[in-house]
């Protein structure tokens, strides 16, 4: 437990110009097919090509952490010809990339529930997990089945299941090792693409503290240019972390000044 990632409104973590974990909500697939004249699951096969580039950028930047939510616990009320083609969709990314990112030295990690996929998919999310399990060039996770109502209510069983007794009395510091995202730092910066602005039930207990950007761009066109312009965003950001203004000015003073004294 002592190794966990500090929480946010416990700790104030370290900051820099590039987010360590950056999660991504992935919208507009849909709409971006529709201006087209094509169809819904045209704009969720392009959707993958913006979801490639956008590893490949993180990773080039350095960004040790990438989070998107592909699949909501909410998203299975959508047509079911689209779910099931969402569902081929999965496997096939799964199985065409998964050699590329254990080439590229990148951990693949699935949080959900997986019990309402078929086991040809759970397995083949075993399979890709297990395959880059030691790589530690970044994390890509993807949110399947995913809700962070599920995530919270499903750790606190699981703590109760092993320490009973603290169903009167518990901390973060119980709760957080059986949270979907216990082994990694709270995001730095959320995106979320179409131009909604709600956080859709994603990771409710992780986002606490984190940048909120919001554009109106759909997925399958946030390329390059655009995931600078939310690093850009992300950079003009004061992370005070419940400090004032004030504060973190006069910090970083004191760092300005204490690098000087040693350089000289």
């Amino acid at each position: 437990m002592a190794n966990l990632p500090p929480s946010s409104t416990r700790t104030i973590p370290g900051t820099s110009d590039i987010p360590r974990h950056i999660a991504i909500i992935m919208d507009g697939n849909g709409r971006w097919a529709k201006q087209r004249f094509m169809p819904r699951v045209a704009g969720h096969q392009r959707g993958v090509e913006a979801l490639r580039e956008v590893v490949k950028a993180c990773r080039q930047m350095g960004v040790e952490y990438l989070t998107v939510f592909a699949f909501s616990s909410e998203n299975w009320r959508r047509p079911a010809e689209e779910v099931s083609f969402l569902m081929s969709l999965f496997l096939k990314m799964l199985e065409r990339e998964v050699t590329k990112l254990h080439k590229n030295d990148i951990r693949l990690k699935v949080i959900g529930e997986r019990s309402r996929f078929d086991e040809t998919l759970r397995q083949t999310m075993q399979d890709a997990e297990q395959l880059t399990a030691n790589n530690t060039g970044m994390t890509l996770t993807i949110a399947a089945n995913y809700g962070g109502r599920w995530d919270v209510m499903r750790a606190v069983k699981l703590m109760l299941r092993d320490h009973p007794e603290l169903a009167q009395d518990f901390g973060e510091e119980d709760l957080q090792p059986y949270l979907s995202m216990s082994d990694a730092p709270e995001p730095d910066l959320f995106i979320r693409t179409g131009g909604e602005q709600r956080i859709s039930n994603f990771m409710l207990w992780q986002l606490a503290y984190t940048e909120l950007y919001f554009t109106g761009t759909l997925w399958p066109a946030f390329d390059r240019n655009e995931f600078d312009k939310a690093i850009a965003w992300y950079r003009q950001r004061e992370r005070r972390f419940g400090q004032t203004s004030e504060q973190l000015a006069g910090k970083t003073a004191a760092k300005q000044e204490s690098k000087g004294t040693m350089d000289g």
